[in-house]
């Protein structure tokens, strides 16, 4: 399928630019109410308005942008045909599972082609094994869990009780919690499991509060990123304590609640061309339209080493509604950006906390900075 934004006017050369946005069918997992929905075209939109923005600029600098969405199924990568089109696209954006996004970085490598992922928080793609040819718009598990430690820091609640869920994911942001925790000199005093069954509506009450006896702690940390339990613990304790942690208090590179550094228009517009909010993915998919976009621009043309050479120096800024500019770090290929500190309905602080210094930017206090990494292949 194919998705454009047809233009009036353009210079009498016109260089078309062609990015492919991959998506991967994934299984809706279970709201805790029915009220939860999930958008079918989400990222897609944030992408499709990228889009808009840079041909806004692109039809006086001869340049034409248009989005080709492709679909993989939920079990895997068709290979043979993914080969085919990265021989033909070098341009691609990635809204793939781990395992997905991984066959599509061995076979990048051996196209010479450039991807955006939008998706993926794992600690290890950023950390070991990385790819030039990849880059990462989301935040990692280290850079929220850093986020947080930051602003729980300054609130000095510096003892946690840590609670995880048990799946895969639960363990690798509770890991990436405790870095933090020691990174920033918070403690944990307890730790625990979740094991209850996840439909608790009616029993909610009785389990959390037996579950969080006995332990003197300043705040509940929660690794649930399926959001199968989460939410149940605010107002439940045994004590009564703030919940934070993928509930309660959150880290999210967007909020629908965030205003300001001009966030409100972008917002606005997002809102009236999708008739909805815009999410995380969403603003990870407009940067990475407009990351590329504001490349190709600058340097004058879409080969992919001249893109990436322009995108991993220091001359390569993007405006990301945050009031910082944003780069991309040149070791790993992740994007510098604040971290939003979100309550469900409001907007409570940005990460880096004022006060914590780096001797380059404070925004490479989030996450793993350069002496931490590994990225030989």
């Amino acid at each position: 399928m194919l998705w454009f934004v047809p233009l009036t006017v353009f210079c009498a050369d016109t260089v078309l630019v062609e990015i492919v946005y991959i998506a991967q069918k994934q299984t809706l997992k279970p709201a805790l109410s029915n009220l939860d929905s999930i958008p079918k075209d989400e990222g897609l939109q944030g992408a499709l308005l990228a889009i808009k923005d840079n041909n806004t600029t692109g039809k006086f600098t001869g340049h034409q942008f248009k989005l080709l969405e492709k679909q993989w199924p939920e079990q895997g990568v068709n290979t043979q045909d993914n080969s085919i089109l990265l021989e033909e696209k070098a341009l691609v954006v990635a809204a793939l599972g781990d395992n997905a996004l991984l066959e599509m970085k061995q076979l990048a490598m051996e196209k010479s082609t450039l991807i955006m992922d939008v998706v993926s928080r794992a600690d290890h793609f950023r950390q070991q094994g990385c790819a030039d040819h990849v880059f990462y718009l989301a935040p990692s598990r280290a850079m929220r869990a850093d986020a947080l430690a930051q602003y729980l820091l300054k609130k000095r609640w510096v003892k946690w009780f840590l609670v995880q869920g048990p799946t895969n994911e639960d363990k690798l942001f509770s890991q990436a919690l405790k870095r933090a925790a020691k990174r920033f000199g918070s403690t944990l005093v307890a730790q625990k499991t979740w094991l209850h069954d996840y439909d608790a509506r009616r029993t909610a009450q009785a389990e959390v509060s037996v579950f969080t006896q006995g332990v003197d702690y300043d705040v509940l940390v929660v690794a649930d990123e399926q959001g199968l339990f989460g939410e149940y613990l605010s107002y439940r304790t045994w004590k009564p304590r703030p919940v934070v942690g993928t509930q309660g208090l959150v880290p999210t590179a967007w909020h629908k609640t965030h205003e300001q550094w001009g966030a409100v228009q972008i917002q606005n517009r997002f809102k009236a061309q999708s008739g909805r909010r815009m999410t995380e993915k969403d603003y990870a998919a407009y940067l990475a339209i407009r990351s590329y976009g504001e490349a190709i621009i600058r340097v004058g043309s879409s080969e992919p080493e001249k893109i990436k050479a322009y995108l991993l120096s220091d001359q390569f800024t993007l405006q990301g509604y945050k009031g910082r500019p944003l780069s991309f770090r040149s070791w790993n290929g992740q994007l510098r950006q604040p971290v939003l500190l979100a309550a469900p309905r409001a907007m409570v602080a940005t990460a880096p906390i004022q006060g914590f210094l780096h001797p380059i930017t404070e925004l490479d206090t989030l996450g793993y900075d350069q002496r931490e990494v590994d990225c030989n292949e």
